[in-house]
């Protein structure tokens, strides 16, 4: 059973969010799974993060390394100027996950910045 709640208060987010659904590679950063290139879906996107659907169920705070088609987006200017890129891709942080009822995970994630420290097992 679904219900649809709808959100009448204030806008909780900095950044407006564009519906954009393409093709996303990305990997988990941890020593066990960051040789294995996963694909999902980008839902949408912001200058400070980014909505996808994946197949992986991944934990809150987990670093992924993300590599989607950034040139489309004009909003990406904001992405190339403050976030973490690494090996032509971004660098996020695991920040929201729920479950769908077709066995994949709509995942949220923040951006790291440029100013932000990685975890010591990140991109290992």
């Amino acid at each position: 059973m679904s219900v649809d709640i709808t959100y009448n208060g204030p806008e909780k987010r900095e950044s407006i969010r564009i519906d954009f659904c393409k093709p996303l590679a990305y990997k988990v950063c941890k020593q066990e799974t960051l040789a294995r290139l996963l694909e999902g879906y980008t839902v949408n996107v912001s200058d400070a993060g980014l909505l996808c659907n994946i197949k992986a169920q991944v934990q809150m705070m987990d670093i992924l390394w993300l590599s989607f088609d950034r040139n489309v987006l004009v909003t990406c200017e904001e992405i190339e100027r403050h976030s973490l890129i690494y090996q032509n891709g971004v660098i996020g942080k695991v920040v929201r996950v729920d479950g769908k009822d077709n066995g994949t995970f709509d995942v949220g994630l923040k951006f790291l910045t440029r100013e932000e420290k990685l975890p010591a097992q990140a991109l290992v």
